[in-house]
């Protein structure tokens, strides 16, 4: 079996994490006889110092020819105020790649592990199972809105952002969070603000259409402020969590708490509901582009090496390899090789070459 990655390194400890995910991804092709095609290339600032572009149109087209895309983390201040004509995707490479390939279904899981308990500030045996999965939209909502700006409205400056949503994209998203639920624990929360946003009220309406075709899974609505301080003050009571692309990106950092360090943290972007079978997707860790401790080999890379996981469940079909790699890092940190986020004192390769060690045996 053969598959095609497309790497984008990006910024700021970007390229380091992503070496670690790319000698993970071939650690585990030879344990499963695939041989991988890897293709490396630029993405957001990289790309705009090299190009003038955050995304060149051969990126994109090589990554429609990827069967998935493996990132490292993007931006930096020195890029947030370029502004590019054309839509909210122009200014950024990675929304631009989700956009233009549709990969609507953000997958952030969040889980607690034991180890690491004394790194969050929940009190013993509140978190240590914590085991959440937040669903972020990610094509759609504010971080999309066509209507956005900034003007002049009777002598005072206004900044605003269209918040929309059509029954289709929630319709699409709710339907890939049921069928995940399904295969987990069978019991999602949808997230949303509908006692005051009118785009929340359709959201609500349509994901509760959406539900009666899953009666298997138990399903209840929650108000994003209450949702957000129930996963805190409850966190084993939660499976699946359904938001929208704002919401998601607030609450998959907050969950982050469960496990100590944001570098903890995978993701994976779909481009279709993986309950029929592989899909292409772009998989990243959510610990974003950290410039402040880039070129210092410190990085945690635990939150790129489980998106590799991720990538051969849902992209490559191979399951297996995802509960491989987290029993690895479990191996690894009750063993105590932590980088220094964690209090530790490995550095990102040698955490890497630890986990990789309990992966061949």
């Amino acid at each position: 079996m053969e598959k095609r990655i497309l790497a984008l390194g990006g910024d700021g400890i970007g390229p380091e994490i992503l070496g670690y995910g790319l000698r993970t991804a071939e650690v585990l092709a030879r344990q499963a006889g695939i041989k991988l095609i890897i293709e490396q290339d630029l993405l957001h600032g990289a790309s705009w110092d090299a190009l003038g572009t955050f995304c060149s149109d051969e990126v994109l087209q090589k990554a429609r020819q990827s069967d998935a895309v493996l990132v490292g983390a993007v931006g930096g201040p020195q890029w947030d105020n370029i502004r590019v004509p054309g839509g909210a995707e122009k200014q950024d490479g990675l929304m631009y790649l989700r956009h233009h390939l549709q990969t609507y279904l953000g997958l952030r899981p969040a889980r607690g592990w034991k180890p690491l308990m004394r790194q969050t500030p929940f009190r013993s045996g509140l978190a240590d199972t914590a085991d959440v999965l937040i669903l972020r939209e990610m094509c759609g909502g504010a971080m999309f809105a066509h209507e956005r700006g900034q003007r002049i409205r009777n002598g005072v400056r206004q900044g605003y952002d269209l918040t929309a949503y059509d029954e289709d994209e929630v319709s699409r998203f709710a339907r890939g969070g049921f069928e995940l639920a399904r295969e987990r624990r069978g019991r999602l929360v949808s997230c949303d603000k509908s006692n005051v946003m009118e785009s929340y009220k359709l959201w609500r309406t349509v994901v509760t259409e959406v539900a009666q075709d899953y009666p298997d899974v138990a399903f209840e609505h929650m108000f994003a402020d209450n949702c957000a301080y129930q996963l805190m003050q409850r966190p084993g009571d939660f499976d699946v969590v359904l938001c929208c692309n704002q919401m998601g990106d607030v609450l998959s950092d907050l969950t982050a708490v469960y496990a100590g360090s944001l570098g903890m943290l995978p993701s994976a972007s779909l481009s279709a509901n993986p309950a029929s079978g592989p899909v292409f997707g772009m998989y990243e860790s959510t610990a974003g582009s950290a410039p402040d401790i880039a070129r210092r080999g410190i990085a945690n890379p635990v939150g790129t090496i489980l998106s590799v996981g991720m990538m051969f469940k849902y992209s490559f079909g191979l399951p297996e390899f995802a509960s491989l790699l987290e029993n690895a890092v479990e191996e690894t940190l009750y063993d105590g090789i932590l980088t220094p986020d964690l209090v530790g004192e490995a550095n990102g390769s040698e955490m890497t070459d630890a986990i990789l060690a309990r992966v061949t045996g």
